[in-house]
C-alpha cells in the first residue's frame, strides 16, 4: 500500500471562474487559506464567503452582543484584504450549530444564489489530525456543506428554495476542505502569503483575546509554519492544502 504521506500533492484545478467558502466562523479561511483566496481574485477569479455565525461567542471578555458586530466588522475587513467584497452571515449561534436539514437548507440557497463552480468548506472530521479534537460548529458546516453542494442541484429537495427564486444549481463541480489532515492538491502560497497576514491580522479583538503574543508575528509565524509544512509534497513550495472532492 502506497504510504500516503508521502504522495505528492496536486495542483488545485484552475478551470473555474466561481467559487464559495462556507464556514462557521469569522477567522476561520484566515488560519487557513487566505493565501490561496488572494492568489485566485488576483488571476481575476470570483470568490465568496458565506459564515453561519458573526463569532459572537468566540471573545470570553466581550459580551456576544458586543462581539458578533466587532467580529463581523473584523471579517469584512478581513475578507477585502484578499479581493473578496461578497461576506454573508447566516445567524446561525455561535457555539451551538446543529447539523440538520435548516443548516443544509440555508447552504444550499447560498450556494443557489452564488452559483459556484468550487465550494470550500473547513475540516469536517472529528479530530485535527487525530491529536485535537474539533468544534462541533466545525463539524456541522463541514459536513452540511458537502451535502448542500448536492442539494443545491437537485429541485426536489427543498422545493420551497425554487418557489422564492433560487433555481436548482448543479454546476459546482468539487469541494475542497481546508486544514484536511488527508489533503490531495494545494496552491502555492507564496504570492498570497503577505496578504493572508495581514487578512488574519484584521481579526485582531479575537487575536488579542486568544494570545498574549505580538499579534503580527502570531499571525506572521502561524501561516508560514503552516504552509512550509506542506512544502515537502508540494515541490518544495510553501502550500496551502485541500482535501479536493469531486462531482
Amino acid at each position: 500500500m502506497t504510504d500516503h504521506v508521502n504522495d505528492q500533492l496536486q495542483p488545485m484545478p484552475e478551470d473555474w471562474q466561481r467559487a464559495l467558502a462556507v464556514v462557521a466562523h469569522p477567522d476561520d479561511l484566515e488560519y487557513g487559506c487566505a493565501a490561496a483566496v488572494a492568489g485566485w481574485t488576483d488571476a481575476g477569479r470570483e470568490v465568496g464567503y458565506v459564515l453561519a455565525t458573526r463569532g459572537e461567542a468566540g471573545i470570553d471578555g466581550i459580551d456576544p452582543a458586543t462581539c458578533g458586530p466587532l467580529r463581523e466588522r473584523e471579517q469584512r475587513a478581513s475578507a477585502a484584504v484578499v479581493g473578496v467584497s461578497s461576506v454573508d452571515f447566516l445567524d446561525h449561534r455561535d457555539g451551538v450549530i446543529e447539523y440538520g436539514l435548516g443548516l443544509r437548507r440555508d447552504i444550499a440557497a447560498a450556494i443557489r444564489r452564488h452559483r459556484p463552480e468550487l465550494v470550500i468548506t473547513l475540516n469536517h472530521r472529528d479530530t485535527w489530525g487525530g491529536v485535537a479534537w474539533n468544534t462541533p460548529d466545525h463539524v456541522a458546516v463541514g459536513r452540511a456543506t458537502l451535502d448542500a453542494a448536492g442539494d443545491a442541484g437537485n429541485r426536489w429537495i427543498f422545493p420551497e428554495l425554487t418557489e422564492q427564486g433560487l433555481e436548482p444549481w448543479n454546476g459546482v463541480r468539487w469541494v475542497a476542505v481546508a486544514g484536511s489532515s488527508s489533503p490531495t492538491h494545494a496552491v502555492d502560497a507564496t504570492p498570497g502569503m503577505e496578504r493572508a497576514v495581514q487578512s488574519l491580522l484584521e481579526h485582531r479583538a479575537y487575536i488579542e483575546g486568544l494570545t498574549d503574543e505580538e499579534p503580527e508575528r502570531y499571525c506572521r509565524s502561524f501561516l508560514t509554519a503552516t504552509a512550509q509544512a506542506a512544502a515537502a509534497r508540494f515541490g518544495g513550495r510553501p502550500a496551502v492544502t485541500f482535501e479536493l472532492f469531486s462531482r
